[in-house]
């Protein structure tokens, strides 16, 4: 029997270095995978002339699973969000972001359990009519919501609930003001709950949705939402459980699924070995969720839950004094 193919993006940054810890991880946990490496973001642009090369695309389409380390895309050049291109390229149209309280970090909050559930391919991130005037006065831009588009990601965020046991999903819009694109995405979603009348609907304007995730987090439970109000409340949630190095995200479609660390490439820290890689440990353990792997998938959850519980070769953003290979390190002897 061949063993499961994985495409690796190690990245930018500190890409390389907690894409390394991860798969250190899966290895001695067992997952017998094997890895087809290849590059994306200012890593390729300086290789191979180009951000995401033809034989980048070509790998992610043959596997179907990636794991992928942050990318830089050069800012205010011209070039596309790498992120955006792969999302729209392989239809990546759900993306997935949970966090859950760590003890043992640095964070405001304890027993947070949240899901955000964000469309991924439409609403302001579709990148369609974006002009800026010759005076450069004005710019414009377009926010496309499709029924389809609605109904898809709304599916998945009730299915998603049904099979993770969750009680409750809370729709997140702006209907009030934007009566057209979030107006439909809410219609929508309404149709979509009558299908799921054993978990609870719960609808919320997305600037309440903010005040009440600071003020009482513990009513959330999963949050379905168009793309930017996705982006912008999924990284709100990471702060409630230490940060965006505690936040994994995947990215899902009919045909392939990508995994990975949310946060920057911090080139500040790069080669330092200070990085904190459970972003994208966390971020493998949805991956081995996805394929059917939950025992791999919990062995690595509680080495990783132990390990910060412990303080045991912690980073310095859990208030430890030690660096990436340090706490792989003792991931790896509670495995």
């Amino acid at each position: 029997m061949s063993k499961r193919m994985i495409t690796v993006i190690p990245g930018d940054g500190i890409g390389p270095s907690i894409i390394d810890a991860a798969i250190k991880i899966l290895d001695k946990a067992g997952c017998d995978f094997e890895y087809e490496f290849t590059d994306a973001g200012l890593t390729a642009l300086e290789k191979h002339g180009e951000l995401l090369p033809q034989q980048t695309l070509d790998m992610i389409e043959k596997n179907g699973i990636t794991l992928k380390g942050p990318l830089t895309t050069p800012v205010g050049e011209g070039f596309t969000s790498i992120n955006v291109t792969l999302r729209k390229k392989f239809s990546l149209y759900a993306n997935i972001r949970p966090v859950v309280s760590f003890k043992g970090t640095q964070s405001r909050y304890e027993d947070i359990d949240i899901i955000t559930v964000r469309e991924n391919t439409e609403g302001m991130y579709s990148g369609l009519g974006q002009t800026v005037s010759e005076d450069g006065t004005t710019a414009e831009a377009t926010s496309i919501i499709t029924r389809q588009g609605a109904e898809q990601i709304t599916t998945f965020a009730y299915e998603l609930a049904r099979k993770e046991n969750r009680k409750k999903v809370t729709i997140v819009h702006k209907a009030n003001i934007m009566k057209s694109t979030s107006g439909l995405f809410l219609k929508v979603a309404r149709e979509v709950s009558k299908r799921y009348p054993d978990i609870t609907t719960d609808e919320m304007i997305v600037d309440a949705t903010c005040m009440k995730l600071v003020m009482n987090p513990e009513i959330f439970d999963v949050i379905v939402t168009t793309n930017l109000f996705g982006d912008i409340l999924s990284d709100l949630c990471a702060g409630l459980v230490g940060g965006l190095g505690m936040a994994p995200g995947a990215n899902i479609g009919k045909d392939a699924a990508i995994f990975e660390a949310v946060h920057g490439s911090a080139p500040d820290i790069a080669g330092k070995n200070l990085a904190n890689p459970t972003s994208v440990i966390l971020a493998s353990i949805q991956m081995l969720e996805y394929l059917g792997m939950a025992d791999k998938a919990e062995s690595i959850r509680a080495a990783v839950t132990a390990v910060i519980a412990e303080g045991d070769r912690t980073t310095r953003d859990l208030g430890g004094t030690h660096g990436t290979t340090d706490f792989t390190q003792a991931v790896i002897d509670r495995l």
